[in-house]
């Protein structure tokens, strides 16, 4: 058996790697047993550790903030939302996501989009020379890239995989 998370999946929950089980969440009810609601902005994913075989992101990543300040604190809700990718993936799970991405106009043409992606930002969450930094900024995973290419069809979208190490 396996599980599919979908992350910001509107009524339209995605299964591309036709896991047995799908669920999904949004910021808004969906009405569907399968959805959970929750801002990932600064809510964690509402699931166990080692839930799901796979997660999606389609067209989400680039409405999360890098940073935000609640009551004054700092918060990285992007570095917090990889962490939390991490954590519910099963080792060896993977993580898709489909982006709008810099040097495309449509990463920068919707004003929601507050989280410009580009062709090296997984890098960040995928050991190597950016370790470091990226554990200075909080981020706990580790991820290794299993793909990224351009959509073909969406040609401003940046599509990666990332493989959860645990």
């Amino acid at each position: 058996m396996t599980r599919s998370l979908d992350l910001g999946c509107g009524r339209n929950l995605k299964n591309p790697y036709q896991a047995t089980e799908a669920f999904g969440i949004d910021i808004v009810s969906q009405e569907n047993l399968r959805v959970s609601v929750a801002d990932l902005v600064i809510e964690p994913i509402p699931h166990p550790d080692n839930s799901f075989d796979y997660i999606t992101a389609f067209d989400f990543i680039e409405h999360i903030p890098r940073v935000l300040y609640i009551d004054g604190i700092r918060r990285q809700p992007f570095i917090e939302l990889m962490n939390e990718i991490w954590r519910v993936l099963r080792p060896g799970g993977t993580f898709r996501a489909h982006t709008p991405a810099f040097p495309k106009a449509m990463a920068f043409t919707d004003p929601t989009h507050v989280n410009i992606i580009t062709e090296d930002t997984y890098k960040y969450f995928c050991g190597g020379d950016h370790d470091q930094l990226a554990r200075s900024y909080g981020f706990t995973g580790m991820f290794n890239l299993k793909t990224q290419y351009w959509d073909r069809e969406w040609d401003y979208h940046l599509i990666w995989e990332l493989e959860a190490v645990k």
